[in-house]
């Protein structure tokens, strides 16, 4: 069973940059034909997705966000990591990590998502 967890603060000042890991067991990032997503959603909105690493570590990012964000990996972990940058009130959001199944598209696998709020 494939099981994803973030793990990261749960307040995070104005300006500062905001670190979320995700901790994936029962199955590698590395394996081919998964990509790792980050996804969050809002107070009251719906999902946005910000950006993905794919299995061989190239990254695609939401247009919105990409001057913001990046994700990185640590293979030896099996960990991937969302960084996002200059934050604003308007960041605060649930935020989950996500597995993706290339071949359909599909959101396979979901962690229990993390609560980020944005505030002084």
């Amino acid at each position: 069973q494939v099981r994803l967890q973030e793990s990261g603060p749960g307040l995070v000042k104005p300006s500062q940059t905001l670190s979320l890991t995700c901790t994936v067991s029962g199955g590698s990032i590395t394996t081919k034909y998964y990509y790792w997503n980050w996804i969050r959603q809002p107070p009251g909105k719906g999902l946005e997705w910000m950006g993905a690493i794919t299995n061989s570590g190239s990254t695609y990012y939401t247009p919105s966000l990409k001057s913001r964000t990046s994700i990185s990996r640590d293979t030896s972990k099996n960990q991937f990591t969302l960084h996002l940058t200059s934050v604003t009130p308007e960041d605060t959001a649930v935020y989950y990590c996500v597995r993706e199944w290339i071949a359909t598209r599909e959101y396979e696998y979901w962690g229990q998502g993390t609560q980020v709020t944005v505030s002084s």
